[in-house]
């Protein structure tokens, strides 16, 4: 795939122009309209099928469509993963049940139901597409009263996200975002899970490059002004290791903790970077709305 101007990098990356910008900000801007809106709608014994029905009408309401709705077979608007999921949990299932209730060795056994429990943790990820344009974003809720590790874990998962936009500018290297998040991760004695990635996307949903949330300073295509990309690291309270359920797109923690994740769309800037889906009012992190 080739930008207008005719450059893409060694590394396949799409050099997107100035004008560009424009457009991934608003669909940024309706994706992080979409997850601030929801917000007041995540309580304990709502389900996971009914929020995504209500994602899916903003999405029609606001004359845009949603990027996830037949990707790969996928049927629905958003992804929802609660507990121990760590991403693509699918709404209207059963959610798998973690280490803090009761459960067998069987990493498929799940509750009756995809309601919400009182002091669940989830999160909700959407994509939008506007005028050829994809919105990325997703962010953390808790249905009920958010129990102190729960709240730990949402702070430093927020927290990465935004050490590894810091390292975003022109010159460094994706391994020194990766380093970054991990790093800092790490020192709060959680993991980072290395199965997944951020990657880029503007007028394609995913392409190059992956954008890994671990790494070695230094290492990696070097960043560029006018590359679109998703940072979105996803962290686990116990170890890194996730488990792909019979589903074919739930992620769960394989030791069943705890998991969080943030996802922001950025555009690389003469001095630094661009979100795209900054939350209306700042109001990005579950404590803040």
């Amino acid at each position: 795939m080739r930008s207008k101007d005719g450059r893409t990098t060694k590394d396949g990356i799409r050099i997107y122009q100035e004008a560009d910008f424009a457009g991934m900000h608003v669909a940024g801007k309706l994706a992080a309209q979409i997850l601030y809106d929801i917000a007041q709608h995540v309580f304990p014994g709502q389900t996971t099928g009914e929020i995504d029905r209500i994602i899916t009408n903003m999405v029609a309401e606001a004359g845009a469509e949603s990027a996830t709705v037949g990707y790969k077979g996928y049927q629905h608007a958003s992804c929802i993963s609660v507990t121990n999921v760590v991403c693509h949990g699918i709404p209207g299932a059963p959610i798998p049940l973690h280490g803090g209730e009761t459960i067998s060795k069987n990493l498929e056994k799940r509750r009756s139901d995809d309601s919400f429990k009182d002091g669940d943790i989830l999160n909700i990820d959407v994509t939008v597409i506007v005028d050829g344009w994809f919105g990325d974003t997703s962010r953390m809720y808790v249905a009920g009263k958010l129990s102190p590790k729960a709240e730990r874990l949402i702070q430093v998962t927020h927290d990465s996200l935004m050490k590894g936009i810091e390292a975003v500018k022109p010159g460094n290297t994706f391994g020194d975002i990766g380093y970054a998040i991990q790093s800092y991760v790490e020192s709060k004695r959680m993991n980072v899970v290395r199965d997944f990635c951020g990657h880029g996307l503007g007028q394609v949903f995913h392409a190059p490059p992956n954008v890994l949330h671990y790494g070695r300073p230094g290492v990696g295509p070097r960043l560029e002004e006018g590359m679109f990309f998703t940072i979105e690291p996803m962290v686990n309270l116990g170890r890194a290791e996730t488990e792909i359920l019979k589903d074919e797109w739930t992620a769960v923690t394989r030791d069943k903790s705890l998991t969080a994740q943030f996802e922001h769309s950025i555009g690389v800037t003469a001095d630094g970077c661009d979100i795209f889906t900054l939350s209306p009012g700042g109001m990005f992190h579950p404590t803040y709305s």
